[in-house]
């Protein structure tokens, strides 16, 4: 496993780290904690040691699965849920009744007891509004926390398909890192986001970089889901078929290149220099082993990211 440095935090953190929304269950169906303790436990075998997690994920089961097992010297992130439970955030919606300084500072005091530790190397905001910059609650919140040592450093995590929600933000220097879709079907951060992250030494997460599934290559019209389940909403009425359209012509691009369809999607985004770290979701020690493979073998070469630029597919499927 290769690492990179974590933008000015400094910390090195695995390429690969590993999205911790699945494992909390609830929204996410099919698994079990036992499955998902081991496909952890192999992940910091190979030499994983960042975790991202969030206090909403089955309301805190994924952090407390991370705490019961996660050792030292395994970062890990969590993320504040808005007040409201509105994903994502609203224009027009007052930052008080989203993020106002007392939940901040709760939200964090309950993930820290989840996970069993004295302190969490990254808190972010699950959702972010740019009309909420100048607001003092959140700063004086996140202010607060660096101070007592119970937040290391501090971030947003993006909403959906909107990166140019945070260009301002990152520019204040009130943050330390951001987390964003970014995947072979939406390149959109490349255009802004990523190139400021860069030069401002701004760490980035990428997150759904195997678009919820849609590009591993196993989703097609007849894909079910458990009733209850995320993904019967996010791929609802046609999207499977589109998906399938999508990726066959990906598919057929890519014939003869070396490399699971997942594993290259996982290279292709750190094939870009602002990513710190890509955070896909892994239940099992198979996908965990697939997945940290795609470290292993590097960027992508300049041909192959060529082709793989014509497959940027404009669209929402959160909506």
């Amino acid at each position: 496993m290769r690492t990179r440095v974590l933008g000015r935090t400094g910390i090195e953190v695995s390429e690969i780290g590993y999205g911790a929304w699945g494992i909390g269950g609830k929204m996410w169906l099919g698994g079990t904690d036992d499955e998902s303790i081991r496909a952890l436990k192999r992940a910091f075998e190979l030499g994983l040691n960042f975790i991202d997690t969030a206090l909403v994920y089955g309301e805190g089961h994924s952090e407390r699965l991370v705490g019961q097992i996660a050792p030292a010297n395994v970062y890990i992130a969590t993320k504040v849920p808005p007040k409201n439970y509105l994903w994502p955030a609203r224009p027009g919606i007052a930052i008080a009744d989203v993020f106002p300084y007392d939940h901040i500072m709760r939200s964090t005091e309950q993930s820290l007891r989840n996970l069993d530790r004295e302190s969490v190397d990254l808190q972010q905001l699950h959702v972010w509004n740019p009309e909420w910059i100048d607001d003092d609650g959140w700063r004086r919140a996140f202010e607060d926390l660096k101070k007592s040592g119970k937040v290391r450093f501090v971030g947003v995590s993006i909403n959906d398909h909107q990166p140019d929600s945070a260009i301002e933000l990152i520019k204040t220097g009130l943050i330390d890192t951001v987390q964003v879709i970014y995947n072979i079907f939406d390149q959109s951060p490349e255009v802004r986001l990523l190139p400021l992250a860069l030069e401002l030494n701004i760490g980035v997460l990428a997150r759904v970089p195997l678009d919820e599934g849609a590009l591993t290559g196993t989703v097609d019209e007849n894909t079910t889901f458990p009733e209850g389940d995320f993904r019967n909403r996010y791929f609802k009425g046609d999207r499977k078929k589109q998906v399938v359209e999508h990726v066959n012509a990906l598919k057929k691009d890519l014939e003869g290149i070396e490399g699971s369809l997942p594993q290259i999607a996982l290279r292709f985004c750190l094939s870009n220099l602002a990513v710190s770290t890509v955070i896909p979701g892994m239940r099992s020690v198979r996908n965990v082993e697939a997945n940290i493979a795609a470290s292993d073998a590097g960027p992508l070469p300049l041909d192959i990211r060529a082709i793989l630029k014509q497959h940027a597919w404009d669209r929402n499927f959160y909506a």
